[in-house]
């Protein structure tokens, strides 16, 4: 961040190159930092050693005009000076080169990540030489040390205990990664790679943690005797997932559905996140809503479906047998009542033979008492003819 102070100097170098370099063109002076000419302010401007490549190569540029522009080109120039010696002095000064991965490392969580840093050793170079020290870039603590041919684990932060070590075999040929088992979701963040040989170096390596997430389970409030205009709560339910996931809705068109949501991601004693989502919807028929979880880091999607056809998606157990407890009391009636009706139609049938009978039986009597005067007349006459 630039202070005060270098703005002050700033300012004061770039109006004092101003004056010189148009004193230079007019032949009065040879090169503007070795002049004691005045700045504007009547003072001559503080140069230090960037400054004085600097402002030679303004006024070859002719940066006579706004002293923004001359800022503007003051800035840039000293950043790749800067740029520029800091990339070249280490091998200046014979640091090792240490050559680490740029894009972080995204390890699975549960499983085992591998941290890579290599240096490219001297053909007389000797382990006994080598010291690696692995740690934490923000709090300095150590992961990992390899000092004078043997691991050095007394100082080990106790999270990383039985959990760390090198590729022993390759570190002759100058790899020093880490390797890191059972990734926890706290190992996420920056580790320092510091190796010494003769000379040392030290370069950051950024560490992703990730986990997948399980495939939604997406349900209804409520899920039975659904018609058209119904308000109802779709649920999407996903667990153990990392990083915090991206939940999208979509409709059968296939339309994003933004509001109504409510999602809410929750991290459990791991670190890992479950995610429920819930969507409001009034219900219209033949409806399909999609939930989609979006793993940002590993790319990974997961898709839950669920349709609405306006009748309850899931029929009862209860009502099955409320049904079959009908139709059985149904059938029960209609024997009982096919028997109630043959019993009657017998009776009906015996009570029609019964008067039949009877009638018969009140007829022959009936011509019985009529024939009985006849024969008693029949009687007397052949009485009397006796008599007579």
């Amino acid at each position: 961040m630039r202070t005060s102070l270098d703005v002050e100097r700033r300012e004061e170098t770039v109006l004092g190159v101003q004056t010189g370099c148009r004193r230079r063109r007019n032949g009065e002076i040879r090169s503007v930092t070795s002049q004691n000419q005045p700045g504007l302010a009547g003072k001559r401007p503080t140069l230090q050693s960037w400054d004085r490549f600097i402002v030679d190569w303004i006024c070859e540029a002719g940066c006579l005009g706004s002293l923004q522009s001359c800022f503007l080109l003051y800035d840039l120039l000293k950043m790749f000076l800067q740029s520029v010696i800091s990339s070249i002095l280490p091998f200046l000064l014979g640091a090792v080169e240490i050559q680490v991965p740029e894009l972080p490392v995204v390890a699975i969580f549960g499983e085992d990540a591998s941290l890579d840093c290599s240096f490219t050793p001297d053909a007389n170079f000797s382990l006994t030489d080598l010291s690696v020290i692995w740690q934490l870039t923000d709090t300095k603590r150590i992961v990992h040390s390899f000092l004078q041919g043997q691991d050095q684990l007394v100082d080990q932060g106790s999270g990383y205990m039985n959990r760390t070590a090198l590729f022993y075999d390759q570190l002759p040929r100058g790899n020093i990664s880490l390797l890191l088992r059972r990734v926890q979701v706290s190992d996420e963040g920056s580790f320092t790679c510091f190796v010494r040989v003769k000379d040392h170096n030290s370069s950051a390596v950024m560490l992703q943690v990730a986990a997948s997430y399980s495939k939604p389970n997406v349900y209804l409030d409520p899920n039975k005797d659904l018609k058209p205009g119904d308000l109802v709560t779709v649920t999407c339910h996903t667990f153990r997932g990392y990083p915090e996931a991206t939940v999208t809705w979509q409709d059968s068109r296939g339309n994003n559905i933004t509001e109504n949501v409510t999602t809410s991601q929750v991290a459990n004693e791991e670190g890992l996140f479950d995610v429920q989502s819930i969507l409001k919807v009034v219900l219209e028929p033949s409806s399909t809503y999609s939930c989609l979880v979006r793993n940002p880091v590993l790319q990974e999607e997961t898709l839950a479906t669920v349709t609405i056809t306006g009748q309850p998606l899931a029929f009862p157990v209860v009502a099955l047998w409320v049904i079959v407890a009908l139709s059985v009391c149904v059938l029960v009636l209609l024997g009982a009542l096919a028997y109630i009706c043959r019993k009657k139609s017998r009776q009906a049938r015996e009570e029609e033979e019964n008067t039949g009978t009877e009638e018969q039986a009140d007829g022959e009597e009936l011509k019985t008492a009529a024939t009985q005067p006849l024969k008693s007349s029949e009687t007397k006459e052949d009485d009397g003819e006796e008599i007579c």
